[in-house]
């Protein structure tokens, strides 16, 4: 279906995304300059959005106070963004939506306000912020006004993160100072042709003297592969919308209130065989985790996010039991499952937010530990590799933790394991515990042997890799030392994860008091 947002055919596509779920009110009456450009207006986003009839707008009346470049003449009212709030599948949000049309959406003093109030108002009644991103920036006719007023929604999502969910689109340009807000929220969407940046094609012209495009400098392929600040991309407004709900029905109201249960009928106690040949006997050859993910959860429902960023871990929600958990796993398809720079910041973010929201976490290891790279330590690898490290440990949530093969050296450690409060730590059979693998241990500790085995040296390292593999790497010392609570089979993986999650769902875990904890940042 093409999502063509012409006039003639607006009011067919609204009833036909109406009967997939998503309800709408009324088609303007005449056109508007966002339809020529496939995209919907501020209020059709709201009204796609919402549960029809549902939403309560505040401040439609409020216009800028600003007498100077000729704005005196020029008061609409809104001052460029909508605010309010309405239900969603039932549920409460409170939401803003910038308008292009008004002043570029660029925000003001008075426009500034608004938002601040919905943060409150978010705050104050436990539910989440919805808000899209279409305009300019902060408005530059009114000075010092409309930065102090900028400067205190900034200080608003700082203020709510952590309390309800912020789940950011971006359906437009989002440039300048602008670009703080959607970066202090939790979820950023970006609808293909948007774009986000501190500076324009311009300044950096007059910088470097080199000619780019906004796209290269902002795009979605850039924060989607490259920073890592979209967690969707979006070919339209319409879907857009419609992974906000998907995304949204995994997240709790607050962070008081654990996340909706789902529906489901999948047998918690389904047996998973399709998982037997999955994971191939050769340490070093891929595989696609997100089969062995996708194989385990309800209904086989898991929400990635980042897919495109920092590919060798996966972060993403799923279900077991009708239960939301948030997913960390290798991706042994890319790097080998290796841990970046770019993994670190991925995984840290995500299992932070996690603990923020009462969300259990479930990990999947399958990693020969952080990248060897120059690139990496001089970009800082070890300050940066801290942070995921620090935010499993600091995590209150249920964690539970499953060793499909390789758990090396910093791997280990980082990606659930015991020594950082685990709750329950499963391994496959075959599955490797050790420093470094086999083949790089045997060719350090048996140097002078291998040296000397002349024609035999193949023979003698196989003997000694395996010799090592059973006494060092094999998950069973492990298990003897309760580093690992059971070694399961493959089949049973979906049946093991719904146990251990059922007996941690009522977990509660007091951290000594402190104002905060210094995250290495």
């Amino acid at each position: 279906m093409t999502h063509r947002l012409e006039t003639a055919n607006r009011e067919a596509l609204l009833a036909e995304e109406h009967s997939g779920g998503i309800a709408a009110q009324a088609t303007p009456p005449r056109p508007h300059p966002q339809h020529p450009q496939d995209k919907l207006t501020a209020r059709e986003r709201l009204d796609v959005l919402l549960d029809s009839g549902s939403f309560v707008e505040i401040g439609a009346l409020v216009t800028h106070r600003c007498h100077d470049f000729g704005l005196a003449g020029r008061r609409v009212q809104g001052d460029g963004v909508i605010t309010g709030w309405g239900h969603l599948e039932g549920r409460l949000v409170y939401v803003l939506s910038q308008d292009f049309n008004v002043f570029g959406g660029s925000v003001g003093e008075a426009g500034g306000q608004k938002i601040c109030r919905i943060l409150d108002l978010a705050v104050q009644n436990g539910a989440p912020v919805i808000a899209f991103y279409d305009g300019g920036g902060g408005r530059i006719q009114e000075g010092v006004d409309g930065l102090a007023g900028f400067s205190e929604i900034l200080w608003r999502h700082a203020n709510t993160s952590g309390v309800v969910p912020q789940i950011s689109s971006v359906m437009g340009p989002c440039t300048g100072g602008a670009a703080y807000s959607p970066a202090l929220t939790d979820f950023i969407f970006m609808v293909e042709g948007s774009y986000m940046s501190l500076t324009g094609p311009e300044v950096i012209r007059s910088v470097t003297h080199k000619d780019i495009t906004m796209e290269e400098i902002g795009g979605t392929a850039v924060h989607a592969m490259k920073t890592g600040l979209a967690h969707f991309v979006k070919n339209d407004d319409i879907a857009c919308l419609h992974g906000i709900r998907e995304l949204l029905s995994f997240l709790p109201d607050n962070n008081l209130e654990l996340s909706p249960a789902g529906a489901s009928s999948d047998d918690p106690k389904r047996r998973t065989g399709e998982l037997e040949d999955l994971i191939p006997f050769n340490p070093g050859e891929p595989y696609n985790m997100k089969r062995l993910i996708r194989a385990v959860v309800d209904d086989g429902r898991f929400l990635e996010l980042q897919e495109a960023y920092a590919r060798s871990l996966i972060v993403g929600f799923a279900r077991f039991a009708n239960h939301t958990v948030g997913i960390v796993a290798s991706q042994p398809n890319y790097l080998a499952g290796a841990l970046t720079i770019d993994a670190a910041l991925k995984g840290a973010r995500f299992v932070r937010f996690c603990d923020a929201f009462q969300i259990p976490v479930v990990t999947f290891v399958d990693s020969p530990g952080y990248l060897p790279s120059l690139q990496e330590e001089l970009g800082g690898v070890i300050r940066h590799g801290a942070k995921l490290l620090y935010a499993y440990a600091e995590a209150t949530v249920p964690k539970i933790t499953l060793i499909t093969r390789k758990a090396y050296g910093g791997a280990y450690a980082a990606l659930g394991s015991k020594q950082l409060r685990s709750d329950v730590n499963l391994a496959y059979p075959g599955a490797e515990i050790a420093v470094v693998g086999a083949q790089g241990a045997v060719n350090v500790l048996y140097r002078r042997e291998l040296r000397q085995a002349g024609a035999q040296v193949e023979q003698v390292r196989a003997r000694r890799v395996e010799e090592y593999r059973r006494k060092f790497s094999s998950p069973f010392p492990a298990a003897e030392r309760g580093y690992v609570d059971a070694i399961i089979q493959p089949a049973e993986t979906r049946e093991q994860i719904v146990r251990a999650l059922a007996g941690l769902l009522n977990k509660r875990s007091l951290r000594p008091p402190k104002k905060h904890s210094n995250l290495p940042l």
